[in-house]
């Protein structure tokens, strides 16, 4: 009973932030609303007992996906009255294809059937008696091992490709040339200044401001003389 309970309070929460996203003129908001989306399909992969995927979805995607769009928001400066321009002119393609999905998405649901196993594997712990993790453990490093460290290698390329192309040489900006700074020759002299010495006298002086140079203007009085 708790568990049907907490099933129906989870799913109302998760679908309302799920339209909050959609709907809401604030992209902050609009973020916001997707955290608590996620929080609350974690809690119903809990209930699953998929205790791992409650995991993952709350450290990957609330952790580092969602927190990186709301900095990407928040740092932005959009301009919403030039995002909504043109709405009007591209409003029939979206609602083309807006129709087409929705016709997607009713034709996999009239044809999609539960399999005839899954009434008898619903939250029904696993036979040798491991923990959901350890299962997608054992899978992953023995069955799938090579698959999976090939996904690794593409997406380690992936992000050396990025960051090649994003990174271009930008003149006028200093950076540390580690080379000339290992091979230069001779040594820095320290100098042990006294106590109380004024800059003239070791020998440095500071530029005069630009108030100082300006000549200042001599008002006369008018009078007789």
């Amino acid at each position: 009973m708790i568990a049907a309970l907490a099933f129906y309070a989870f799913a109302a929460v998760l679908i309302a932030s799920a339209v909050m996203v959609v709907t809401s003129r604030n992209p902050v908001h609009s973020v916001l609303f997707l955290i608590l989306a996620f929080f609350n399909a974690a809690g119903l992969f809990l209930i699953a007992g998929a205790e791992f995927l409650a995991m993952i979805l709350v450290i990957v995607y609330v952790g580092a996906v969602a927190v990186l769009f709301l900095f990407v928001v928040m740092m932005l400066d959009i301009d919403f009255a030039q995002l909504r321009e043109g709405f009007q002119r591209y409003a029939p393609f979206g609602a083309v294809i807006g129709g087409i999905l929705l016709l997607e998405l009713f034709m996999v649901v009239t044809v999609w059937r539960f399999a005839p196993e899954a009434a008898a594997l619903r939250l029904n712990p696993n036979p040798e008696g491991v923990t959901n993790a350890e299962a997608l453990g054992r899978i992953l490093y023995t069955d799938y091992i090579y698959l999976f460290q090939g996904s690794g290698m593409i997406l380690l390329v992936a992000m050396i490709g990025a960051i090649v192309l994003t990174h271009r040489a930008r003149p006028g900006t200093k950076r540390q040339d580690v080379g000339a700074q290992v091979s230069r020759s001779g040594s820095v002299s320290v100098r042990q200044v006294p106590m109380g010495v004024g800059l003239k006298e070791i020998g440095i002086e500071r530029p005069p401001s630009p108030e100082a140079e300006k000549p200042k203007q001599v008002e006369h009085h008018g009078g007789h003389h």
